[in-house]
């Protein structure tokens, strides 16, 4: 199947690379064309990857019904990006936004491109760094028979049973809210736990305590895992991990549903308000687990010591 994809960052990139590797066409276009010709340079992606450069080649070169995947920061610059292609698709292409935007912007966005018959798909998106290894998790709303028909592409992005189609126009953003509100309280969870082990009495090998508890223990993860990257890279002190922690949104949007619903969310609403203290006081060794953590599973800069 062919598909087109707006924007090679981390997470852009993995996912062209890894439907190319999949057997897909890949239509590519970024802000830096250079990006774009590396990434289709790259031998194991078997030339199935093109470069398409200004953005109205992405048209040019793919058939309708066209499925573009934008992968570009949310908010203004998601915006600016459906605005872009709204401009140039054709009734019956398909938008599909890939990023971490609000449930309310997509919910707004397929209103809008539907008075222009261009179909939406909203996908929350899951993995990180790792994705083109292992897979990225998808989390995807709008209309069934859309996302029918983009499947394919889907199951190629996602490790097996990785994939789910929601809801309608909004539901896969939701999810990937609600997904990342659980993610950090887990990493608070996981931080303060080692900040104990750390302060105690006893010289534990933090490293090593993570891979035992990751084989058979109640609380193995996969973040348990990168905790224990961390820890092998940076010893148990994380002495260069500067412990400012940020936060990317959906923590927040996370934590206002909570509200809006009556529903008392206690452990995610703390581990909001953590992140903000980390950002005004000293750092403590639970924020470098934090910073570490997402360092780990989303390649997100370490904050330097000044």
């Amino acid at each position: 199947m062919q598909v087109a994809i707006a924007g090679l960052g981390r997470m852009g990139a993995g996912m062209a690379r890894r439907a190319a590797r999949g057997g897909h066409d890949v239509v590519a276009w970024n802000r830096t064309e250079a990006v774009t010709a590396a990434v289709a340079a790259e031998p194991e992606n078997e030339g199935r990857v093109s470069v398409a450069d200004p953005l109205e080649r992405l048209v040019e070169m793919t058939a309708a019904p066209r499925h573009v995947v934008i992968s570009v920061p949310s908010g203004d610059a998601t915006d600016a990006m459906i605005e872009q292609l709204a401009a140039i698709l054709e009734p019956g292409d398909v938008i599909i936004d890939a990023g971490n935007s609000r449930f309310h912007d997509s919910k707004r966005h397929a209103a809008e491109l539907a008075t222009k018959g261009i179909e939406w798909l909203d996908m929350g998106v899951s993995g990180g760094v790792w994705g083109l290894e292992v897979g990225f998790c998808a989390m995807l709303g709008g209309k069934r028979e859309v996302f029918e028909r983009f499947e394919p592409v889907v199951k190629t992005l996602a490790p097996e049973n990785g994939y789910l189609y929601c809801g309608d126009a909004g539901a896969g953003h939701y999810t990937k809210m609600v997904h990342n509100g659980i993610e950090y309280a887990i990493m608070q969870a996981y931080g303060e736990g080692f900040d104990i082990l750390h302060a105690g009495e006893y010289d534990v090998d933090l490293a090593a305590v993570s891979r035992m508890w990751n084989n058979g223990s109640v609380i193995r993860s996969w973040l348990l895992g990168l905790a224990g990257n961390a820890f092998e890279k940076e010893g148990n002190d994380l002495t260069d991990i500067h412990g400012w922690v940020a936060d990317s949104g959906e923590g927040r949007w996370t934590v206002a549903e909570a509200i809006d619903h009556d529903v008392p969310a206690p452990v995610i609403t703390l581990s909001l308000i953590q992140r903000f203290r980390s950002r005004r006081e000293p750092d403590s060794y639970t924020d470098r687990v934090l910073a570490a953590l997402r360092n780990e599973f989303g390649g997100h800069a370490i904050k330097e010591r000044k």
